[in-house]
């Protein structure tokens, strides 16, 4: 049968819980021998993995019968060329549309719910069964499109690392983050446990953790009569998809006789981009979206500037 058009859809995967336990066990016997002893329920996990399977397989024979397919594992996107007219769809969690959607320049992705019974999927708005709808709609540039701010974070030795939901700037694993601190016309030097940059789509995960626990610190802090109690700092946390600015927050700044902590929450704009210098001799690194293995190095003399993203992400609604 003779395909609707020539362009390529690019199908993005992920591994399973089960493939991930395959992957440390050798065997799929192995992997139940384990989870059972540790009281697991190792059907759920198989389950899981039939469902997913069942889904890509779908979509597959899907996006075959309309467009030319290439298949993508998530652990090759840092290196994969996408065409300018791709069409990308992912099949996974919300993660994977994130991490997904930060590689790509203009391209429309469409979220897909492998298990809609399991996942929310605020990011996964299709089933597999959509997509013989959505695709010839996209061919024919028919179907909306959700715009996405994204954030950017550029070294002074000209690398650069993008961010769907968060940028984390810190320490590599526990301990604390020395940096000095520019928005606009204040400067401050700080020890903390590290800074994260936040976007309108990212706004509704991390962001919300960050603004509700120091909501509620204060909030007890106000009620023991030792201080008048301080207003909160938003009352809701989440934002545009699409807006103009990011949110940066200092984690657990200290106060020392050479850290201040007075700048630990602001807003970025346009104009108004933020600018660290690392302080810390070993160990900095920056990430974005929870990928902790695909980082830059952030030592003593780099210096970061992070703003919005000159390009924007394509989510289809």
């Amino acid at each position: 049968m003779q395909r609707l058009t020539e362009r390529k859809v690019v199908l993005v995967t992920r591994e399973t819980r089960l493939e991930e336990l395959k992957a440390r066990f050798n065997t799929v016997n192995q992997a139940r021998f384990y989870v059972e002893q540790q009281g697991g329920n190792f059907s759920d996990y198989e389950q899981e993995d039939s469902a997913y399977q069942r889904a890509v397989d779908q979509a597959q024979q899907v996006i075959g019968l309309l467009g030319r397919l290439q298949v993508v594992h998530r652990r090759f996107l840092p290196n994969f060329m996408f065409g300018a007219d791709d069409i990308v769809v992912a099949v996974g969690q919300d993660g994977l549309v994130a991490n997904t959607l930060k590689y790509l320049d203009g391209q429309s992705l469409v979220g897909v719910n492998p298990e809609p019974t399991r996942y929310d999927g605020l990011l996964l708005p299709f089933g597999v069964e959509d997509l013989a709808k959505i695709l010839p709609e996209l061919f024919r540039q028919q179907r909306p499109i959700k715009s996405v701010t994204m954030a950017k974070a550029t070294l002074n030795n000209g690398q650069a690392i993008y961010a769907v939901n968060d940028l984390f700037i810190g320490p590599k694993s526990h301990g604390s983050a020395r940096y000095t601190l520019r928005l606009g016309d204040q400067k401050e030097r700080q020890s903390s446990s590290g800074v994260i940059v936040s976007t309108g789509l990212g706004s509704t995960g991390w962001f919300t953790s960050l603004i509700t626990g120091a909501n509620a610190v204060a909030a007890a802090f106000g009620r023991d009569g030792s201080r008048k109690k301080p207003p909160l700092v938003i009352d809701a946390p989440r934002f545009a998809w699409d807006a103009q600015h990011l949110f940066f927050t200092v984690r657990e700044p200290f106060p020392s006789k050479t850290s201040t902590a007075s700048m630990v929450f602001g807003r970025i704009t346009p104009s108004q981009p933020l600018r660290i210098e690392s302080l810390m001799p070993e160990r900095g690194v920056i990430f974005s979206d929870g990928i902790e293995a695909d980082y830059l190095e952030f030592n003593s003399g780099a210096q970061a500037e992070v703003k919005i993203a000159e390009k924007t992400g394509q989510l289809v609604a």
